[in-house]
């Protein structure tokens, strides 16, 4: 097994999983501002 190798897959890895974190919050957020603009006076 080369070390290097998992070390350098470990960050590719660590970047997608930021990007799936931010995808979501970025739906989150938008949810959040639809339902605050639309909800009933």
């Amino acid at each position: 097994m080369n070390v290097s190798l998992v070390i350098v897959c470990l960050g590719i890895m660590g970047k997608g999983m930021l990007g799936i974190l931010l995808a979501i919050l970025a739906l989150w957020m938008a949810v959040a501002g639809l339902n605050r603009l639309t909800r009933p006076k």
